[in-house]
């Protein structure tokens, strides 16, 4: 017999929520049952910590939860559990890889502020809208370089981003993580804000063995979580390689694949 599931961490964009950033009320009921049968539940995204709160509320999450991949751990009063800064010389390396790319925009996100120079770029309404707030224009990003939670390069370009990926990773190995946390998204973050890191700060807070703790996602990011949890759980759209990694495989987050698998394989246990 399995160990029984004490905590199960989600991922948010392409797990939780549905393509248009929404909760569905499966979602919220399946979380709910959850709480209600002793299992605790917690978030961690890339996305910054206030682009969490509307979830959290309608979740009811009262446990700290995970921003920017884990780079801040979050207490459900606001106060700051955990925070890892990109170190300047990874931020300045990776900002200089992409700032010659035409089809990419740059992102920075600092103290919560989602930072660009072009507030014009095709990424920016869907960006705006998953947030729920607009982003902050500069002229520079060299004020921000000691405090930069996560730089992302976005483009409808997948293919280049992979590349990219590629390329950075080398020249930031033992500084930061890269990682594409959505198809769109190439994620630059500290090397310890990652979700294997995060999980195993939240369980070792919360006192529950790794053993018991499960984790959902779909992304590129969330291997790292799935590498230290008990139970391993991948989306239903989650690339091959994402897939590959996780213990078992749900259903896509358009069929309310998170439901499915808190149904199937966590509350039996």
């Amino acid at each position: 017999m399995s160990e029984p599931i004490r905590f199960l961490l989600s991922d948010m964009d392409g797990t939780l929520l549905l393509p248009d950033h929404s909760l569905s009320q499966r979602t919220v009921d399946a979380v709910r049952s959850l709480r209600e049968a002793g299992v605790l539940f917690s978030l961690a995204t890339g996305r910054p910590s206030k682009a969490m709160l509307q979830q959290i509320e309608a979740l009811g999450v009262d446990l700290p939860t995970a921003a920017f991949n884990g780079g801040t751990i979050v207490n459900p009063d606001g106060s700051i559990l955990v925070a890892h800064y990109l170190p300047a010389t990874a931020a300045l390396t990776a900002l200089a890889l992409f700032v010659d790319q035409p089809d990419v925009e740059i992102w920075v996100f600092s103290g919560g502020d989602w930072l660009l120079k072009d507030p014009h770029g095709p990424m920016v309404p869907r960006e705006q809208h998953g947030l729920g707030y607009p982003p902050v224009v500069v002229e520079s990003f060299e004020p921000y370089l000691e405090r930069i939670d996560k730089i992302v390069a976005t483009s409808n370009n997948t293919e280049l981003l992979i590349e990219l990926e590629a390329q950075l990773l080398p020249k930031v190995e033992g500084m930061a993580q890269v990682s594409r946390s959505q198809p769109v998204f190439l994620d630059v973050t500290a090397m310890e804000a990652n979700k294997g890191a995060a999980l195993a700060t939240l369980a070792a807070h919360l006192g529950v063995p790794l053993a018991q703790t499960a984790a959902i996602g779909d992304g590129g990011n969330d291997p790292a979580m799935f590498h230290v949890a008990g139970l391993s759980i991948a989306m239903g759209q989650a690339e091959d390689a994402v897939k590959r990694q996780a213990d078992v495989v749900t259903g896509p987050n358009t069929e309310d694949g998170v439901v499915q698998a808190i149904e199937k394989y966590i509350l039996p246990r």
